[in-house]
C-alpha cells in the first residue's frame, strides 16, 4: 500500500507521538532518581548485615563479600550519589536557608561514612582476617556503625529532604536537574549504568544467600 503525503504525515506523527510518550515515561524526577539509589544502598547494607551476623555467630563469610559490597557502596554512594547530593541539593538549602541544620549533618555523616568505608576496606584486605578473632569483631563493629548511621540517614533525606527540595527549586530548573543527574550517571556508569548496579548487589544477596525474598516472610 503507498500512503499519500497525508498518510505519510500521519504515520510520522503517531511515530513521533510514542517516541514523546515513551520519552515522558522514562523521565524520572530527581527526587525519585535519588531515592531509587537510596534503594541500592538498602539492598547493600542488608548484605553487610547478614556478614556481620555471620562474623558474630562463627558462620562462614565468603572472604571477598564485604569488599565486594563496600565496592559499589563507594563508587556509586559516596562517589556519584553522595556528590549529587552535595553539589546540587545541599548548597540549594543553605541559599533558601531552610533545612541547614539537617544538611550539616547529612554531609558530616557522608564524610564518616566515608572514612568507615575505608576501615572496612583495609580489614576487610588482610590476609587471613576471618582467622584472627580480634579482626573479626573489628571489622563487624566498622559494619555496624556504618549501618547504623546510614537507616537514619537514608530515612531522613527520603520523607524530608527530597520533599522539601522539590519546594525550594522552581519546576523548570527542578526538571533540568533530572536530566543532569542522568547525564551524569550514563557518563561515569554507562547508559544501564543503574541497572548493572543493582544486578552487582543481587549477585551479592545471592553470594551470602538473602536473595530469595520469600524468605523473610513470616510464618504461621
Amino acid at each position: 500500500m503507498i500512503l499519500g503525503i497525508p498518510g505519510v504525515l500521519a504515520a510520522q506523527q503517531r511515530v513521533d507521538d510514542g517516541q514523546k510518550k515513551k520519552e515522558e515515561e522514562e523521565e524520572v524526577s530527581p527526587a525519585e532518581d535519588l531515592m531509587r539509589e537510596h534503594g541500592v544502598l538498602k539492598r547493600a547494607l542488608l548484605v553487610y548485615s547478614e556478614c556481620a551476623n555471620r562474623l558474630e555467630s562463627g558462620k562462614e563469610v565468603p572472604p571477598t563479600t564485604v569488599t565486594a559490597t563496600a565496592n559499589p557502596i563507594r563508587k556509586f554512594i559516596e562517589e556519584y550519589h553522595e556528590k549529587l547530593e552535595e553539589e546540587y541539593l545541599f548548597p540549594r538549602f543553605r541559599k533558601a536557608g531552610k533545612l541547614v541544620d539537617l544538611v550539616g549533618v547529612l554531609e558530616a555523616q557522608h564524610k564518616a561514612g566515608r572514612r568507615v568505608t575505608e576501615q572496612i576496606l583495609t580489614t576487610a584486605k588482610a590476609s587471613g582476617f576471618l582467622r584472627d578473632e580480634p579482626a573479626k569483631k573489628k571489622l563487624t563493629a566498622q559494619i555496624r556503625a556504618f549501618i547504623r548511621m546510614y537507616e537514619p540517614h537514608e530515612a531522613r533525606e527520603d520523607t524530608v529532604l527530597f520533599p522539601a527540595f522539590r519546594e525550594i527549586v522552581p519546576k523548570n530548573e527542578y526538571d533540568s536537574l533530572g536530566e543532569d543527574f542522568e547525564k551524569r550517571e550514563h557518563r561515569l556508569f554507562g547508559e544501564e549504568g543503574f541497572h548493572k548496579i543493582v544486578e552487582e548487589v543481587a549477585g551479592l544477596e545471592k553470594t551470602i544467600g538473602i536473595y530469595d525474598l520469600g524468605q523473610f516472610t513470616p510464618r504461621g
